[in-house]
């Protein structure tokens, strides 16, 4: 197969699955969150919730992470361009922050499994900070594949911290805003 129609396929993959990684958690949090309505409402989101759950996580999330999987070693092992990336530090450290994406996504995994027992034992606050971590992962892996060595690694890492801090100062100050909103 030609590598621009491998390499399109692998971003599709990618971004499906990243949607499905971003929407399952906030599904996890409107779950949490139901916990606070009378008993027919939240019975009644909850299910729902679970339905929406389950088509999101093995309809879509799943697959596209496999698929993701699938076209990323075809593209790096059977094309001169990937085995050449091979070599290169900067798709060592992509594959490293890959690597941490795919533990996220059994980390959200098993997050999927206690919310269809009934068991989520996370506030939606957590869950918030929870669904930022994807946002970093998408955030490292893009800027390591668009500017591969161009950038100095401490100033990326700088940027991914300072990155992190920005998302957790906006969850706190949407945190605070939505306490004050209730109270």
């Amino acid at each position: 197969m030609d590598y621009f129609y491998l390499k399109a396929l692998h971003i599709i993959f990618v971004v499906t699955w990243f949607a499905g990684l971003f929407y399952i958690v906030r599904l996890f949090i409107y779950f949490v969150e139901a916990e606070d309505e009378e008993e027919g409402a939240k019975a009644i989101l909850q299910k729902q919730y679970k339905i929406m759950s389950t088509r999101l996580w093995y309809g879509i999330t799943w697959p596209s992470a496999v698929l993701t999987a699938i076209f990323a070693t075809w593209l790096l092992f059977f094309t001169p361009e990937g085995r050449t990336w091979l070599l290169s530090p900067w798709m060592h450290i992509k594959l490293a922050f890959v690597g941490v994406l795919y533990v996220y996504h059994f980390m959200c995994h098993r997050m999927f499994v206690q919310l269809q027992q009934n068991k989520l034992s996370y506030s939606s606050f957590k869950l918030r900070i929870w669904n930022e971590v994807a946002t970093i992962l998408l955030f490292a892996i893009v800027f390591l594949v668009v500017l591969k060595s161009t950038i100095s690694w401490v100033w990326g890492v700088v940027g991914i911290v300072l990155f992190a801090a920005l998302l957790m100062l906006a969850i706190n100050i949407y945190k605070k805003r939505r306490e004050k909103k209730n109270n």
